[in-house]
């Protein structure tokens, strides 16, 4: 099972730019890779910050392009959204009986957890207690089931200050306290938000962050301050990114993307079957 996955997106950041914003310029490019890429996708989750004001306008637009996906695509829930204007959109999206954009199933034999980490007004992450136990009763009637979680906000601390959760938030409490006794169910916890890639663990748990559709954030880890503002780079053009997420059936593996123009170097021709054969001889599959 291959699932892909495409992170703050932004949609709506420029509503009014022409021809077109630069953020749906980037969406296009992406998705126009994902779609002519050779490996067969299975669905695409679209972790959160789809738009950058949760409007109805940018939702339909995205939902629009995404029209043309041959596989399913799954919504989750970022800061920049809104419940009601991304339920419209996608409306056969899940909620949990609270209300909450969280669901769970299983596939090829692995629980694929998506939770909602929404809390209006608030630009870092939130997991309530109804969140929390919903959570904890999910792992907990598919014990023994390999799982992998997808969540808008990365639960660790990157070291890029202006963009990190203070890790003693109660939301961070929470999602530990459900994921207690779980790191040999749980895979892997895939987030968005950082807009840059970065690998971590939680709770021994790997966390991996998917790199942003839209521009990325500078890779700058100096401490900053509001009172001092001192010209350094924020945000930044490079290229746009995707992952792919491999399940095997025993276990997982990611891949990314970055979205710009390259040239093929080595084509598998005539030339290059030697080494080829070569290769499957030495792992006994030639």
């Amino acid at each position: 099972m291959l699932i892909a996955q495409m992170t703050d997106i932004h949609i709506g950041f420029e509503p009014d730019a022409k021809p077109e914003e630069l953020n749906r310029t980037r969406f296009r490019a992406t998705l126009d890779r994902l779609l002519a890429q050779p490996n067969p996708v299975d669905m695409l989750l679209v972790t959160g910050d789809i738009t950058d004001r949760g409007d109805r306008e940018s939702f339909t637009r995205t939902a629009e392009l995404l029209a043309a996906c041959p596989f399913p695509v799954k919504a989750l829930i970022g800061n920049h959204d809104t419940r009601e204007e991304l339920l419209r959109a996608f409306p056969d999206t899940e909620t949990d009986a609270d209300g909450f954009i969280q669901s769970a199933f299983v596939q090829d034999g692995l629980l694929v957890v998506m939770l909602d980490t929404l809390e209006p007004g608030r630009h870092g992450g939130a997991f309530c207690e109804r969140r929390r136990d919903w959570l904890k009763a999910t792992l907990a009637a598919h014990a023994g089931t390999p799982t992998v979680i997808f969540m808008h906000h990365p639960p660790v601390v990157s070291g890029i200050e202006w963009m990190d959760p203070d890790p003693s938030e109660q939301w961070i409490a929470n999602l530990a306290d459900a994921l207690e006794g779980h790191a040999d169910q749980v895979l892997a916890i895939h987030c968005g938000h950082l807009h840059r890639q970065l690998v971590s663990r939680f709770c021994g748990i790997p966390v991996s962050v998917t790199p942003s559709v839209a521009p990325l954030v500078s890779m700058d880890m100096r401490a900053i301050s509001g009172d001092t503002p001192d010209s350094r780079a924020l945000i930044t053009t490079e290229p746009p990114t995707y992952a792919l997420h491999r399940w095997n059936g025993t276990s997982l593996a990611s891949h990314y993307e970055r979205v710009s123009d390259w040239d093929v170097i080595a084509y598998y021709g005539p030339h290059l079957q030697p080494m080829i054969r070569e290769m499957e001889r030495e792992k006994g599959t030639g």
